[in-house]
C-alpha cells in the first residue's frame, strides 16, 4: 500500500488503509512514539493507541475524509479534517504530521475529535 508523499495526501491514504480492514496497514501511517487521542483528553501511544484505532476499524464501516485545511512549515504539517465512519461516528480531526527520512508523511499526533471540548 502507498504512503503519503505530500501532507495533503495523508487523509486519503489513511482512509484507504482504514477501509482495507488491516490494523497493521493503518499503524504504518504513524511515526514511532505518535499520539492517538481516541476520545477528548485521552492521549495514547504504542500498543494502546493501535488497539484504540483498531476499535474504530472493528465497526466494519468505511471512513470518509474531507480535508478542510493543510498548513505546512518545513517537515511539519497541521491537518484539519472532517470525517465520518458510516452513520456511527464523526468528527473534525486536528492532526500533526511529520515528513520522515524516507520523504513520506506520517502522523505524529492524531486527534480525531480535535474540536471537541
Amino acid at each position: 500500500m502507498r504512503l503519503a508523499e505530500r501532507p495533503e495526501d495523508l487523509p486519503a491514504v489513511f482512509a484507504e488503509r482504514f477501509n482495507s480492514g488491516d490494523p497493521a496497514a493503518v499503524a504504518e501511517l504513524y511515526e514511532s512514539g505518535a499520539v492517538f487521542v481516541p476520545e477528548p483528553g485521552v492521549p495514547l501511544t504504542g500498543a494502546p493507541a493501535r488497539a484504540a484505532n483498531s476499535r474504530f476499524q472493528a465497526l466494519g464501516l468505511p471512513i470518509e475524509v474531507r480535508p478542510r485545511h493543510v498548513y505546512v512549515a518545513g517537515d511539519v504539517a497541521l491537518l484539519l479534517v472532517d470525517w465520518t465512519i458510516g452513520d456511527e461516528v464523526a468528527g473534525t480531526a486536528t492532526d500533526v504530521a511529520r515528513r520522515g527520512a524516507d520523504g513520506c508523511w506520517r502522523y505524529a499526533v492524531d486527534n480525531p475529535f480535535g474540536t471537541a471540548g
